[in-house]
C-alpha cells in the first residue's frame, strides 16, 4: 500500500475556493481503481491549511491517479489560490512478512 500525505495553505480570500476544489478532487479520486481512502481535513492549528491523507493499493494505482487529467487540473487550479507551495509526501506502507 502507498500512503500519500500533502497539504496546501490557502490565502484568506481563497479558502472557500480551495475547499471546494479539494472536496471535488477527493470525491472524484475515491472512485478511481486502487484508491483505498482519500480525505482532506482542516488543520486545527491553522484553519487556512488543508491536509490530505490518501491510501492507494500500489504504486501503479497512484501513478494512474496522477495521470488523470482532472488530477493535474486540480493541482494547477490550486496554485494561484495558495499562500505557499503545496507539500506532497509518499510512503510505501508494504507490510513485510516475518523472517
Amino acid at each position: 500500500m502507498i500512503v500519500v500525505t500533502g497539504s496546501v495553505t490557502a490565502r484568506k480570500d481563497s479558502l472557500d475556493d480551495v475547499m471546494r476544489l479539494s472536496l471535488e478532487h477527493v470525491h472524484r479520486s475515491r472512485k478511481e481503481p486502487g484508491c483505498i481512502s482519500h480525505a482532506v481535513h482542516v488543520d486545527c492549528e491553522n484553519p487556512l491549511r488543508l491536509v490530505f491523507f490518501e491510501q492507494w493499493a500500489d504504486r501503479a494505482a497512484l501513478l494512474a491517479h496522477f495521470a488523470v487529467p482532472a488530477s493535474r487540473e486540480f493541482v494547477a487550479g490550486l496554485r494561484p489560490l495558495a499562500a505557499a507551495a503545496a507539500t506532497l509526501e509518499l510512503y510505501d506502507a508494504t507490510i513485510l512478512e516475518k523472517l
